[in-house]
């Protein structure tokens, strides 16, 4: 951490990282959830306190195609509650995925993998899935699969007139 006042910005600055769930190395569920619930805190950076939002962005694509063991599609049951008696109810995995798609079930997951605290609902606002692999982002994208993405030969053509300016 910097120890000049007024030189962390660039270390609370928020990168995006894309996570593919379409791609045959991708982890199951839980793992996969973890994994994205560290990046939405932030952990990963040197900077990480539990009590500020310095978390980054992240892109969860393919959701359909989600990787669940054992029979979880069919056993896993999802609760909802008010405080009326008698409203409890309940819904299996399968039947969400059809109903709100594989997106819902993964936002749930990494939901129980967050702290519960006045920032949670702002990291997973952070969280960003789609069914396909089609998305809105692909401009931010800094990261995609834990590699750095190099600039198309245009930008990079940009910079270099821009700079010799």
């Amino acid at each position: 951490m910097s120890q000049n006042i007024g030189k962390t910005r660039l270390a609370y600055s928020r990168a995006w990282h894309h996570v593919s769930l379409a791609s045959p190395s991708t982890p199951s569920l839980g793992r996969l959830a973890s994994r994205i619930a560290i990046l939405l805190m932030g952990k990963h950076k040197p900077i990480w306190d539990p009590s500020t939002d310095c978390g980054d962005y992240v892109v969860a694509t393919g959701c359909n195609d989600m990787l669940v063991t054992g029979k979880k599609k069919e056993q896993k049951m999802y609760y909802k509650r008010t405080t009326r008696p008698g409203s409890m109810k309940s819904i299996n995995m399968e039947s969400m995925i059809r109903k709100w798609g594989g997106g819902e079930v993964l936002k749930r997951a990494v939901s129980g993998m967050l702290p519960k605290n006045r920032l949670r609902d702002k990291r997973l606002d952070r969280l960003k899935v789609f069914e396909g692999e089609a998305h809105p982002y692909k401009k931010n994208m800094m990261k995609f699969e834990g590699r750095i993405r190099q600039a198309e030969p245009e930008v990079k053509a940009e910079i270099l007139k821009r700079m010799s300016i």
